[in-house]
C-alpha cells in the first residue's frame, strides 16, 4: 500500500466498519448526521454557480450588446447561461471545495480560463439563435476576457461571503504533538483559511509518555482521546475535517483512521511529510500497480530562464513607466524629511553567490546602517536575521514607506539590470548569507525576488531555517503560474500595510 492508495481512500465512498475489526468502535453513536458538513458544501456550492451564472450573464451582455453595434440578445440566451455550470462542473470546479481547507480561487484559473474559452466558443456556434445580427471577433474576444476576469472576481467574493456566514471549520489532527502544533499555528496565522484546529489524537497512546510533557509547546491543541474513542470525539467535537499526520504510523493503523474517519462522513486530508522535501514537484509514475513519484529538477532550465526573465522585463518595465509619477513624488518626500540620498544602496547577495547593490527608498536616518550592532537586542527576526518592526531609525515618511512596501519599488532597477527577479528567494546580506552553509546554498542557483512566498508570509515572523525551506520548495516547484500568483497575491499584501 502506498500513498496514492492511502488517498484514494480517502477519496471513496464512505465504507462500514468491519465486524471482525478488533478495534471497531462499539461508543459510536448510531444515526450520525452529517447535515452540518453537507450542508457547508451545499452552500459553497450554490454560492458558486450563483457567481458563474452572473459572471456569464454580464460577460454575454456586455460582449454583444455593449460592445457590439446594434446587435441585441434573442430570448434563447437565458437557455445558453446555465451552459456554463455545465462547463465549470465537468472541470470539477464544484467539488474542489470539498476537499481542501484553504478555499482560493486564484488556484483556478487555469481552469476558469478553459471555461471562458469553452463558453466563448459554444457560444460563437451557436450565434445564429442567441443573437440578433453577426457575431463579430471583437464581441467573442470581449465575452471571453469578460467572462474569465469576472468569474474570478464573483467567485473570490461568493467564497468571501460564504466564508463569513458559516461557523470556522472544525478539525481535527490524527498524529503527533509537533505536526498537530505546527498546523494549527498555520491555521491561526491565515485568516483567509475558514478553519481552526479544535485538538488531536494520537495515533498510539501518549498515556505513559511522561518524556512528552516537557517539550508540549504553548497553545499546542489539547488531546481529546485516543483512538478507542476516536469516532466518540468526531461526533461530540462536531468535527468537519480530519487531518492525518502519519509520522512513523504503520499503513494499517492509517487505512483504519481513514476507513472509520469516512465511515462517518467526515472529510479527510493528509499531510505526508514528504512533500515537506520534495513540495508538489512529482509526477506520479503508474507502472501497471506500481506507483513511483518523479520528482523534477531543481531550479530552471534554459528556456524557462528565459520565459521568467520576459515576464520580469515586460512587468518591470511597464511598472517604472506607469509609478513613475510616484516614485518622482516619493522622492521629493524623502528629500523634504531628512537629509541623505532619496536611494538606499546595500551589498546583497545574488544568483550564484554574486554580490550586487540593492536599492530602495531610504527609510532611515543617514548612516543608520552604523547603528545596527546597538539595536541587536531588539532585533524580532529569528535564526540569523535581523528584522524590528518599530525600528527606531525609520524617519517618519520611512515609515510609511515601510508599512506599505514603496520603499521596495526602486527594486524595479535590479530586476531591469539582470541582478533579480519580481519573484525569487529572498536575497540576504553577507553577515546573513554566510550562516547558510552546505545544500542549503542551492537557494543560490534560482535568482533572488523583490517579492516571493517569504514575503506575503510575513518575512519579520519568518525564521532562517524556515526561510530556506521555502526558498528551496520555491525553486523546485517554479512555474510561471507560481510566478503570477506569487505576484497577484504581493499587491493586497502590500495593501493592507503588512509589511511590519
Amino acid at each position: 500500500m502506498n500513498w496514492q492508495d492511502l488517498t484514494l481512500f480517502a477519496r471513496d465512498v464512505p465504507v462500514k466498519r468491519p465486524a471482525d475489526d478488533p478495534r471497531s468502535l462499539e461508543e459510536i453513536p448510531e444515526g450520525r448526521t452529517d447535515q452540518s458538513i453537507w450542508g457547508r458544501e451545499r452552500l459553497y456550492r450554490r454560492s458558486l454557480a450563483a457567481a458563474d451564472v452572473l459572471s456569464a450573464g454580464l460577460a454575454v451582455y456586455v460582449g454583444v450588446e455593449l460592445v457590439g453595434r446594434g446587435d441585441s440578445l434573442t430570448p434563447w440566451v437565458v437557455l445558453a447561461l446555465p451552459l456554463v455550470l455545465v462547463v465549470s462542473k465537468i472541470l470539477g470546479l464544484y467539488d474542489r471545495d470539498e476537499h481542501v481547507v484553504k478555499k482560493t480561487t486564484l488556484d483556478e484559473a487555469p481552469a476558469l480560463f478553459q471555461v471562458a474559452t469553452l463558453y466563448a466558443l459554444l457560444t460563437w456556434l451557436g450565434a445564429q439563435y442567441l443573437v440578433d445580427g453577426e457575431l463579430g471577433t471583437s464581441q467573442v474576444v470581449g465575452l471571453w476576457g469578460l467572462l474569465f476576469l469576472s468569474m474570478l472576481v464573483c467567485r473570490m467574493t461568493a467564497r468571501s461571503l460564504t466564508r463569513h456566514r458559516l461557523p470556522v471549520e472544525r478539525c481535527l489532527v490524527v498524529g503527533d504533538l509537533g505536526s498537530a502544533a505546527r498546523v494549527a499555528a498555520k491555521f491561526d496565522s491565515l485568516t483567509s483559511v475558514g478553519a481552526t484546529v479544535v485538538g488531536r489524537v494520537p495515533i498510539r497512546s501518549e498515556r505513559d509518555r511522561d518524556d512528552l510533557i516537557p517539550y508540549i509547546p504553548s497553545g499546542a491543541p489539547p488531546v481529546l482521546g485516543e483512538m478507542d474513542t476516536l469516532g466518540l470525539v468526531l461526533v461530540q467535537e462536531e468535527i468537519h475535517r480530519v487531518l492525518i499526520a502519519p509520522g512513523a504510523a504503520s499503513q494499517p493503523d492509517l487505512l483504519h483512521v481513514v476507513r472509520l474517519v469516512k465511515s462517518l462522513g467526515v472529510r479527510v486530508s493528509i499531510l505526508p511529510r514528504l512533500t515537506e522535501v520534495v513540495g508538489t514537484s512529482v509526477e506520479f509514475d503508474d507502472l501497471e500497480g506500481v506507483t513511483m513519484m518523479g520528482l523534477r529538477r531543481y531550479g530552471l532550465s534554459r528556456s524557462s530562464r528565459a520565459l521568467k526573465r520576459t515576464l520580469d522585463l515586460t512587468l518591470s518595465i511597464g511598472a517604472l513607466v506607469l509609478l513613475s509619477p510616484l516614485l518622482a513624488a516619493v522622492a521629493v518626500a524623502i528629500k523634504l524629511d531628512s537629509k541623505g540620498p532619496v536611494l538606499f544602496r546595500q551589498r546583497r547577495i545574488g544568483m550564484e553567490g554574486r554580490a550586487f547593490p540593492i536599492f530602495k527608498f531610504r527609510s532611515m536616518v543617514d548612516g543608520a546602517e552604523d547603528a545596527r550592532g546597538e539595536l541587536s537586542e531588539l532585533n524580532e527576526a529569528k535564526g540569523g536575521l535581523f528584522k524590528i518592526a518599530e525600528d527606531p531609525r525609520l524617519t517618519r515618511v520611512g515609515r510609511f514607506l515601510r508599512r506599505s512596501s514603496i520603499d521596495e519599488l526602486p527594486q524595479l532597477f535590479n530586476v531591469v539590470r539582470g541582478e533579480m527577479s519580481l519573484v525569487g528567494p529572498r536575497p540576504l546580506v553577507p553577515d546573513e548569507d554566510r550562516e547558510i552553509r552546505g545544500l542549503d546554498r542551492r537557494r543560490l542557483h534560482v535568482m533572488p525576488g523583490v517579492t516571493g512566498v517569504w514575503q506575503i508570509y510575513g518575512s519579520s515572523r519568518i525564521p532562517m531555517r524556515e526561510m530556506i525551506t521555502i526558498d528551496y520548495l520555491y525553486g523546485a516547484n517554479w512555474s510561471l503560474w507560481l510566478d503570477i500568483k506569487i505576484l497577484l497575491r504581493t499587491v493586497p499584501h502590500a495593501a493592507r500595510f503588512r509589511n511590519i
